[in-house]
């Protein structure tokens, strides 16, 4: 599955188009052996797609409770769109974080902020990595910008929450440590995917996003 450039999740409700399952730029075979056809199969065409068609129906029935200035249903619907909102968030992010000729280190400015705000890259990969161990049940790890202090900060994000909107950091390299991302190949031992997933990092994705969020 090649191609298409994924494009920006959650649009305007007001003139609002369906949001669509992204194509992965990469088969789904291509960042094996460290992670297998089978999970990236399963995890685009179903987890993924199943966050998409969620986010759909929850939307329009918040457009219906809009109409209808039904504030009691707008309130309801609101953990239905944070869930499937964020998992469409965090899922287009990710597939471009990972890359058949990923791995390695960063260059440029992203390794300078690296290791200004973590001290090294080696030091800032098993911090993120341990915050991601860390995760209680399902969830993300996330390296993101801190606008307001110009600095690179590690956060763990429960379950879709999107990082953005509920920590105000902007994304620049999620992994997803729920079970789907894993199991298949690595059963219950994340620390072996997370050991894994380090040889599949995109660096020229996570700079390019690092270069758009300080202009």
């Amino acid at each position: 599955r090649s191609g298409a450039k994924l494009i920006a999740p959650l649009g305007c409700l007001v003139s609002r188009q369906k949001h669509t399952l992204p194509d992965l730029p990469y088969d789904y075979g291509a960042l094996e052996p460290h992670i297998n056809a089978e999970i990236m199969q399963l995890h685009h065409s179903k987890h993924h797609a199943t966050y998409v068609n969620n986010l759909n129906v929850a939307e329009e029935k918040y457009k219906e409770a809009l109409a209808k200035g039904d504030v009691t249903a707008q309130v309801s619907l609101q953990p239905a769109l944070k869930f499937n909102g964020g998992g469409h968030i965090n899922h287009t992010i990710f597939w471009t974080n990972l890359s058949p000729n990923g791995g390695g280190e960063p260059k440029g400015e992203l390794l300078e902020a690296i290791k200004r705000d973590f001290g090294s890259f080696a030091n800032f990969k098993e911090k993120l990595t341990a915050v991601s161990v860390g995760v209680q049940g399902s969830g993300w790890g996330w390296l993101g910008y801190n606008k307001e202090h110009g600095r690179l900060q590690i956060a763990a994000c429960a379950n879709q929450d999107p990082l953005q909107g509920t920590t105000g950091l902007i994304p620049l390299l999620g992994i997803d440590v729920w079970e789907h991302a894993y199991y298949l190949q690595y059963k219950n031992v994340r620390p072996d995917y997370l050991k894994a997933i380090w040889n599949v990092i995109n660096w020229e994705d996570v700079s390019s996003r690092y270069a758009t969020c300080k202009k």
